[in-house]
């Protein structure tokens, strides 16, 4: 990142005694903008949980523990105002662990830069992991990749999940639309990924 400021500030030198020619010039070889397409990519709740379970649920670039993403959702309808969840992410009205602790799918290697879109180059972040990463890779972040984790150590509450929900079967049957269907689809993962695993 060095070297990128230093091509700036000649950029500016350039610029300063008015060659605009030489600093563009030097901009281009030196620092170009490349273009990134922005891919939206979704991932089936079964391939996310295969991976969180793969990875220990660990955010993989700080190697803090995140938490299933049924049981998220499932505080949220308990809990109501005390675990805000706004449909849309708003950060003024979403509980902090929504960033912090959710899990992702993230490219290790960005696709932008040339990485497969396929589970040898999946790893699990955090919501908040993921963002800053963005197209970088961490190398250029001066980032590390933590090992995984073993989800028998720690599954993101994973069988809580199940075992809370075998015990309240009315607390989903209640909840409102989106809420119900998108527990389920995380439990009906996490029940998969589970029986996988044994």
């Amino acid at each position: 990142m060095d070297a990128n400021a230093g091509v700036l500030a000649a950029v500016c030198a350039a610029l300063r005694v008015g060659d605009t020619g030489s600093a563009t010039d030097t901009l281009r070889k030196h620092y170009p903008f490349v273009r990134v397409e922005k891919i939206v990519r979704r991932y089936s709740e079964r391939q996310s949980m295969d991976l969180f379970m793969r990875d220990g649920f660990i955010d993989r670039y700080t190697g803090n523990r995140l938490i299933n993403p049924g049981v998220l959702r499932l505080l949220h309808v308990v809990l109501g105002d005390d675990f805000p969840a706004h449909p849309n992410w708003k950060v003024s009205e979403t509980h902090p662990a929504f960033w912090e602790l959710f899990p992702t799918v993230d490219h290790l290697v960005p696709v932008s830069r040339g990485g497969r879109d396929d589970e040898s180059n999946w790893v699990t972040a955090s919501m908040l992991s993921n963002q800053a990463k963005a197209q970088w890779s961490v190398d250029d972040l001066g980032w590390k990749l933590h090992p995984r984790g073993a989800a028998e150590e720690w599954d993101g509450l994973s069988r809580w999940l199940i075992d809370y929900l075998a015990a309240n079967a009315t607390v989903l049957a209640e909840a409102a639309e989106p809420h119900r269907g998108y527990i389920q689809r995380w439990l009906t993962a996490t029940k998969a990924a589970l029986a996988a695993d044994d």
